[in-house]
């Protein structure tokens, strides 16, 4: 009985020891039609134990660089696709830079200050739309950082500030969508009922007590 610590090292586990084998085996193989025709084999076989990859763009391409893998790129055959080199696959990502702009309201998001800070290029009709809009959505967003209540007033006032004076509401309580409403969408409203039942059980209980 042979135990997989004294066996040759899988490179893509997913595939299976099988085609490893396989795999060796074409390396060996001297002539160089049949050893193609191994290989095309080996990749057909590769898609099929992985039918999810048929779900990535140009997924044969990433089924050969997965049997040049696997081979150590020792197997020699006519590749349809240009064969990677070793060292682009070990080469390490570039840093990516952490963003470094602040915001000012956390809770609202970055976009959100974007899109308001673009709203001085819109016309009446489009500002009106987009006041109501992104008012509704800024309440939203508050709510879901704070499940409690909030004043219309502070949204209306935080939308003006945001988009640089450029959009005003001039009647929250109207424009924006009722807090209840909004809660119940968020699924908050059903929390909130079942901590006020807890909370009057625990004070019950206490008062036996």
């Amino acid at each position: 009985m042979k135990y997989n610590t004294t066996r040759d090292p899988l490179v893509l586990p997913e595939y299976g020891r099988n085609v490893q084998r396989m795999i060796k085996y074409a390396i060996s193989i001297e002539d160089r039609s049949e050893r193609n025709k191994a290989a095309s084999a080996i990749i057909e076989l590769m898609g099929q134990l992985n039918p999810h990859l048929r779900d990535v763009e140009d997924f044969r391409h990433k089924l050969w660089t997965h049997l040049f893998l696997m081979s150590d790129f020792k197997l020699d055959v006519d590749s349809p696709y240009e064969i990677p080199k070793i060292e682009s696959l070990q080469e390490k990502p570039k840093q990516v830079d952490y963003p470094k702009s602040k915001i000012k309201y956390g809770h609202y998001g970055k976009y959100t200050a974007s899109i308001l800070n673009k709203s001085k290029d819109l016309n009446d009709e489009e500002k009106e739309f987009i006041t109501k809009t992104m008012g509704n959505f800024m309440k939203k967003q508050y709510l879901m950082h704070n499940n409690d209540t909030v004043d219309n007033n502070v949204i209306s006032e935080n939308l003006n500030e945001l988009s640089e004076g450029n959009l005003k509401m001039e009647n929250p309580d109207e424009d924006l969508v009722a807090t209840s409403s909004l809660l119940k969408t968020l699924g908050i409203k059903n929390n909130q009922k079942r901590n006020n039942k807890n909370y009057h059980k625990h004070k019950r209980k206490h008062k036996r007590n």
